[in-house]
């Protein structure tokens, strides 16, 4: 028989009881998961059905296969021992305000398509640059993804540059460049290639033995562009970068922008959320001064996937990239109200403010400065350890949260160290206890732990040391002679 309508409100109240003891009971013991899957390609794909049901299904009988093929096949992002890339922790208030948003389901691309969305997104905004120090020249949108804040920063800055982009697009310019580190997260060029600026655009500045930008190079690389009759549009500095966590000098970066007229975007995507601590503030300095930054508030302040902030000091000029008006949306109130669809590429906005303003509201300015402490503690613990040990070595600085280190024991060449780190991470991946990722540092492979989930204690942290140590002794057992 086909069902015609909805759910009614008794399945409805019966099935969401079910979902949220499951949630309820995964957040609690999140551990009985293995943290990565070990499903091989095309394993869930084989479980499921080759095409839709041609009639409907009971819910129980849906809700069995997730549990059966679904939940086997995913990495569990929520784990405790999730310590690769940044975790996209989501915490219990963060996760409420999700599906009081799936239920409303508001569509907040005009003020009167929901006020609520729209004022709450200003003021929670507001709530975060004060608490990171940001001052009130300082204005807001809510993204997805820091890629896609990027490419809306860098997209500000083509506008500044190309005062006539929208009228005849690049047409009679000559060679536009953005300068960023070599460290820098890749989504810069992304957004180079999609504004159209080519990755012949795309200058690469050399870090200094802290992995941070070097000022001088900098320097050197714009005069020389403009000796070329190329056009610098802007510079991107990293406060937090995706492999070591390093923090380009951002004030002595903000004095070469301003001296030659360039568009400045901070990427503190992860490492961002640390400005709310007096410590950390130092890495920060400078960062009032940039045009754009971006945040993500789903990497490092426990709110559930996804939500990226841009903090963009001339908001006019985001306005006039990407306001486009049809008549169909033109409203009475508009010159008197904010609407979110004049603020980037996309039409449609999803409530995504509703969460991040919980979690403030939730834990509080001092329990988020109280849990990122810890996160930190738990950071240098962790690399005290590797420290400690003659088998390990620790490849960068602790600023924040992550470790990058290798097992690297004299009796091993050098030659033989990656793929020993290699059957190291592979080793460790597959016990299901915790996830760790890799990089490369000055062309060596680097094992990195990130410690960003709002459940990972010490435990968690002392179970990972103690899970590589035993792992890289089975590995040395049979490892090359001392190198020379």
């Amino acid at each position: 028989m086909t069902r015609v309508g909805d759910m009614d409100a008794e399945e409805f109240r019966r099935e969401a009881h079910r979902i949220v003891d499951w949630i309820a009971d995964y957040l609690a013991h999140p551990e009985k998961f293995r943290v990565l899957s070990s499903a091989r390609p095309g394993d869930i794909r084989d479980a499921l059905p080759a095409s839709a049901p041609e009639h409907g299904e009971p819910f129980d009988r849906v809700f069995a296969d997730f549990e059966r093929t679904i939940v086997p096949g995913l990495t569990h992002w929520n784990h405790p021992g999730f310590f690769a890339y940044f975790a996209t922790s989501a915490s219990g208030p963060g996760i409420l305000a999700e599906t009081l948003a799936a239920g409303l389901n508001v569509q907040a691309m005009l003020w009167r398509t929901s006020p609520a969305a729209t004022e709450l997104e200003d003021v929670t905004l507001g709530w975060l640059a004060r608490l990171i120090g940001l001052p009130p020249a300082f204005g807001g949108v809510i993204y997805d993804t820091a890629s896609i804040s990027t490419l809306h920063a860098l997209a500000c800055a083509r506008t500044v540059s190309v005062p006539h982009i929208r009228s005849r697009g690049l047409s009679g310019t000559r060679g536009l460049r953005v300068y960023f580190s070599e460290d820098a997260h890749s989504s810069v060029e992304k957004a180079i290639v999609l504004l159209g600026i080519g990755l012949d655009g795309a200058c690469r500045i050399p870090v200094d033995a802290r992995r941070a930008m070097r000022v001088e190079a900098l320097e050197r690389a714009i005069e020389e562009d403009l000796s070329a009759g190329r056009t610098p549009a802007a510079v991107v500095a990293t406060a937090g970068t995706t492999s070591t966590t390093a923090v380009d000098p951002v004030a002595p970066i903000a004095d070469v922008c301003r001296r030659h007229d360039l568009w400045l975007h901070v990427d503190a995507a992860y490492a961002g959320a640390a400005a709310m601590l007096p410590e950390c503030r130092q890495w920060f300095d400078g960062m009032e001064r940039a045009d754009s930054i971006v945040i993500n508030p789903h990497k490092w302040l426990f709110t559930p996937f996804d939500l990226s902030v841009l903090f963009c000091r001339r908001m006019d000029v985001l306005h006039e990239t990407f306001s486009l008006v049809p008549e169909y949306l033109r409203t009475p109130e508009s010159p008197r109200v904010r609407n979110l669809m004049d603020t980037g590429i996309q039409l449609g906005r999803r409530f995504r403010a509703l969460k991040l303003w919980m979690i403030l509201r939730y834990f509080g300015a001092d329990g988020i400065r109280a849990r990122l402490a810890e996160h930190m503690r738990l950071a240098r613990l962790f690399a005290s350890w590797v420290d400690a040990d003659q088998d390990f070595e620790r490849l960068a600085d602790v600023p924040f949260s992550v470790v990058c280190f290798r097992c690297a024991p004299a009796r091993v060449p050098e030659q033989a160290l990656d793929a020993l780190n290699e059957q190291l991470l592979d080793r460790v991946n597959a016990s299901g206890e915790v996830f760790l990722s890799h990089t490369k540092l000055d062309g060596k492979l680097a094992l990195r732990l990130a410690v960003c989930q709002i459940r990972t204690t010490e435990s968690h942290v002392a179970q990972a040391w103690e899970l590589l140590s035993r792992e890289a002794a089975i590995v040395l057992s049979s490892a090359s002679p001392e190198r020379p």
